[in-house]
This record gives C-alpha cells, sequence and structure tokens, in this order.
C-alpha cells in the first residue's frame, strides 16, 4: 500500500486495557494535526447508558439499540451524553467493567461500527481500541499493538483513579485486568490480539514521551520524511 496515494490515512493503536494507548493516539494525532477516535469511550458511554437505564448487560437488543442511537458529543478532552459532561463518569471502573461485558454483543459492536468509521477523516485519523486494526480500519497503513506488563499496567491504572479522585484497591484492580485481559482476547468476536501486520511496542519500560517519540519516528519512517 502506498501511504503517500491514501486519501485519508489511519495510524491504529491496538492494546489491553491501561497500556497507555489512549494517551498515546493523543498525543501523536495532536503532533500530527489529525483527528482522534476513543472506541473505547463509545462502550463505556453505552455501559454507562445501560447502567442508568438499570438494563441487563446481557440484554443484547436492548444495547443494541443504545449503542445504534447513542446521544454522544465528543469536544476537546470533553465527552457529553445527551448533553451532560461525563468525561469522569465513564473512566470509573464499575462503567470499565461494564463496557467489558457488552464488548462480546455482536449486535453492540455492529452499532458502533458505522460510528467509528466515519471518523476517518481528512487530513488523517489516529483511533485506538481493541480490534481498529482487526476490524474497523483493516487497510490502514500503520497498525500498533501497544501492550504492557499487568503489573506496569495495574500501577498506571492506580495512579489515574487516584488523580480523578476514585476510590480503589490496587490488588482488586489487579484481579480485575486480569479477568478484563482474559475476557477481551477470548471473546469470539474481535478478540484482543496483534494484527498480523502490527507493530508491536512493550511499553513496560518506557515513558509516554518515549512511546510517542517510537511511534512518531515509525510513522515518518513509513510515509517518507
Amino acid at each position: 500500500m502506498s501511504i503517500a496515494t491514501d486519501p485519508v490515512p489511519v495510524i491504529a493503536i491496538d492494546g489491553p486495557t491501561a497500556s497507555g494507548k489512549g494517551t498515546v493516539a493523543q498525543r501523536v494525532a495532536a503532533d500530527l494535526g489529525w483527528h482522534y477516535l476513543d472506541s473505547g469511550a463509545l462502550y463505556r458511554l453505552t455501559a454507562l447508558l445501560a447502567l442508568r437505564r438499570a438494563l441487563s448487560l446481557t440484554d443484547e437488543a436492548s444495547l443494541s439499540a443504545l449503542a445504534l442511537t447513542l446521544p454522544v458529543r465528543f469536544s476537546g478532552a470533553r465527552i457529553e451524553l445527551d448533553g451532560e459532561d461525563v468525561s469522569d463518569a465513564i473512566r470509573s471502573e464499575a462503567v470499565g467493567e461494564a463496557a467489558s461485558k457488552i464488548a462480546v454483543l455482536s449486535g453492540v459492536r455492529s452499532g458502533l461500527l458505522d460510528r467509528q468509521r466515519a471518523c476517518r477523516r481528512a487530513p488523517g485519523l489516529v483511533a485506538d481500541g481493541r480490534d481498529m486494526a482487526s476490524v474497523v480500519f483493516p487497510d490502514a497503513p500503520f497498525k500498533l499493538f501497544l501492550t504492557a506488563s499487568a503489573g506496569a499496567r495495574a500501577e498506571r491504572r492506580y495512579k489515574q483513579l487516584i488523580e480523578k479522585g476514585f476510590s480503589v484497591n490496587f490488588d482488586s484492580l489487579l484481579r480485575d485486568l486480569l479477568e478484563r485481559d482474559a475476557r477481551d482476547a477470548s471473546r469470539a468476536l474481535a478478540p484482543l490480539v496483534a494484527a498480523t501486520d502490527a507493530v508491536v511496542i512493550d511499553s513496560s519500560a518506557l515513558s509516554i514521551d518515549q512511546t510517542v517519540a517510537q511511534v512518531l519516528a515509525q510513522w515518518h519512517d513509513r510515509a517518507g520524511g
């Protein structure tokens, strides 16, 4: 594939929970002046709305309908659900756990697919999630799988939640993270795996700045400068 002739290039970044993919993707998008898609936010928004409406997390028909009609608006770092700023609310562990559970439902994934693909706009898109390279943007010219050890990811997530004012126990967080990893990797539909043509970066011992620098260097090398 010739990157130079791609009308709207995509950098697709996949990885497990708390691998740093969201922060890295935002930084890369800002550096390139591209659009950014946080696909995980869409699943978290669907989960938050389901929890608020007391829907069963196994009610695929109702959850799929929510995904199709999700009243969401992204404005910079602000995420609104039906006009309410829920930027912090969707980052709670309860919402994350619920999002992981509904993500195994084909109707939910199908309901959010077109919304994700519609984010592909000029001059380019940096998308992060769990199936960006394998399902949503399989033709992306640059695919990246960002990972880190479970311990490193749990520590990062713990710090993030504490900074946001959430009460969290590290051991419980680590256990939930491992359970989520297993669920994401073993689901029948769009499991979390590195695309065969993806570059794999282990960020366990890397800072965000170092990881971003690696991603940008590899992109510029592929894009020819």
